[in-house]
């Protein structure tokens, strides 16, 4: 069974807070970009905190020669792609910005919209919790987003300003594209129209995870070395006292966890159905969902949560989940962890620090921005110390960089190939290398 990570981080950052230079002569633009930081959030879908190991991979080696890394990343329960990626954007935990599924429903009318359906549902995103992106544009910073989970979005209004939107049945695994948008963001976005921050999505290698499988010379391809096994599958159906007669609603065949509304009066009984009705399946009331991970406290979630061991996926009445890959399992298993490098000039070099939960990276990048965070159940007490200096604040006045370089920050993601090309960019002389 291969287990896939929800997702991979990198940032982008020229210096920290630098204080602003006397006016001179000089073009608006070299005054505006000496001003502020410039950062870039990259995620690869599906990279697994150690699918570096048994590959060579330079460019992530000097990366963390040149930055930091991390053991791994602890991604928020649910892991999967939409509620991960939208707390990377919020630093809030899934319950609190209630994006808590790839999938939209509507349990009145049945309805129910794929990932990249729900995009483009408004209402879903806009919950409460406002993304990065519209926090950096309300404090005067320019923002972009290409690709990025949560960016056809919009918010209290207001969408990020500068963005791509994947089009239908978009090819992630297409490498003249993933040339072509990082020097559209690159060149364009950061270079001509000076944005100030910008987050770009690569769906590789989490689509060839999820169609091959771990042995597949597909996923071989991305990175090196995934874990073997068979999906196994757990079909409700089959369990001694369930009936989907008792089932208003219901959200399955989409992985490790499901989630049930059954018909009013119904709930004690198929809870007692399906509790202890498979070795391999945990079966939780809402309420009772362990307080770790996290969801339970949203008026979005089914009264009934079920969650598969690892290896094992939750099926309604037939076998429908096909893939050879699933990621969504509990944020404990180490197969869920995420991968993490962050370089620039205001990282320290060739530092390996501990594991710390994703949600820690918002107020980071809030940091990096020089901006004013929302609330967020991050703690960036927990990872300034791969901070040249955890003591830089807009006040350090006496600290001023004219230096605009990008720096790169990894999560748990892989897309290795335009990971390289970001790397090998410099904000200042925009040449690109490949190695």
């Amino acid at each position: 069974m291969l287990l896939l990570c929800p997702t991979v981080l990198s940032l982008i950052s020229s210096s920290l807070c630098a204080a602003a230079p006397q006016r001179d002569s000089k073009s608006e633009l070299h005054s505006a970009t000496s001003n502020r930081n410039k950062l870039l959030l990259i995620s690869f879908d599906g990279f697994r905190w150690d699918y570096d190991r048994d590959v060579e991979t330079p460019n992530l080696d000097k990366m963390a020669e040149d930055g930091v890394k991390a053991l791994y990343v602890t991604p928020p329960f649910l892991t999967i792609t939409s509620p991960s990626h939208f707390t990377m954007l919020t630093g809030r935990y899934i319950e609190n910005h209630g994006v808590i599924h790839n999938m939209w429903f509507n349990t009145t009318t049945q309805e129910r919209k794929q990932y990249y359906q729900a995009q483009f549902v408004d209402s879903y995103w806009d919950n409460g919790s406002l993304p990065i992106w519209i926090t950096a544009q309300k404090q005067g910073l320019k923002a972009g987003s290409l690709h990025f989970p949560g960016t056809a979005a919009t918010y209290k209004g207001e969408t990020v300003r500068v963005k791509q939107v994947e089009p239908p049945f978009y090819n992630h695994s297409d490498e003249t594209d993933w040339r072509l948008n990082v020097d559209k963001v690159i060149g364009e976005w950061f270079h001509q129209q000076n944005l100030d921050f910008v987050s770009l999505y690569f769906g590789e290698p989490d689509l060839a995870g999820h169609k091959y499988g771990p042995d597949s010379l597909n996923v071989k391809r991305w990175y090196g070395k995934w874990t073997g096994g068979q999906v196994k599958k757990i079909i409700l159906s089959k369990i001694p006292g369930f009936n989907f007669k008792d089932i208003q609603f219901q959200l399955l065949d989409y992985g490790p966890v499901g989630m049930l509304l059954p018909k009013e009066g119904m709930l004690e009984k198929v809870y007692r159905a399906l509790k202890g009705g498979h070795p391999h399946l945990h079966v939780y009331k809402k309420e009772e969902m362990p307080a770790r991970l996290h969801y339970s406290n949203h008026p979005r979630l089914l009264p009934i949560i079920l969650i598969a061991d690892p290896g094992y996926i939750v099926n309604g009445l037939l076998p429908l989940n096909n893939h050879k890959g699933e990621h969504g399992f509990d944020n404990e298993v180490m197969d869920m962890k995420s991968f993490f490098r962050v370089v620039g000039p205001d990282f320290k070099k060739n530092m390996t620090i501990d594991p710390f939960d994703l949600v820690d990276v918002y107020p980071l990048m809030c940091h990096l921005l020089c901006i004013n965070p929302e609330i967020n159940d991050g703690h960036l007490e927990n990872i300034k110390h791969m901070l040249v200096s955890s003591k830089n604040t807009v006040e350090d006045e006496g600290k001023t960089n004219n230096q605009v370089e990008v720096l790169i920050g990894l999560s748990a993601v892989t897309g290795f190939l335009g990971l390289v090309f970001i790397i090998t960019t410099s904000y200042t002389v925009w040449k690109r290398t490949t190695a």
